[in-house]
């Protein structure tokens, strides 16, 4: 099992997330727990890649978030657990571009983003870490 950095993880998965899917990628070394980051739209890295990154089965891909479940869908179960009155009217939200700014309005004016922000924070935790697991990779604190 190898050990990779919590702090790396959490930021490349960031990195990964906040981008089309596809656009940035981040992988993980198997023999090394090194992160290594790419970007379709950037040659702003300093490190050279390696050769085989995107090839060899040495090299783990970063999930997007969307993969592990954690886009509309978790907005819908806080929803559905939170302001299960408005759950229609989100769930609308997220069939239109802006979803994401229109639901954190109306988090906002029900004074509750804060706790989606907990809510959010608390999945992705559990997701990578559950990530981790099923791929062999121990998370370590930094």
């Amino acid at each position: 099992m190898v050990a990779v950095r919590h702090d790396d993880l959490s930021m490349a998965f960031d990195f990964v997330s906040y981008a089309a899917a596809m656009e940035h990628n981040a992988y993980v070394s198997l023999d090394t727990g090194k992160v290594w980051w790419t970007s379709d739209s950037s040659d702003a890295f300093d490190e050279e890649l390696p050769d085989d990154l995107e090839t060899s089965d040495r090299y783990l891909a970063i999930p997007h978030k969307h993969e592990l479940d954690l886009g509309g869908r978790l907005a819908l179960r806080f929803v559905a657990q939170e302001l299960p009155a408005c759950y229609d009217q989100v769930e609308g939200f997220f069939r239109r571009q802006g979803a994401y700014a229109r639901f954190k309005d109306l988090l906002e004016r029900e004074g509750i983003l804060e706790h989606w922000y907990a809510f959010e924070a608390d999945a992705v935790e559990s997701a990578l870490r559950q990530w981790c697991a099923e791929n062999g990779l121990e998370l370590v604190e930094t």
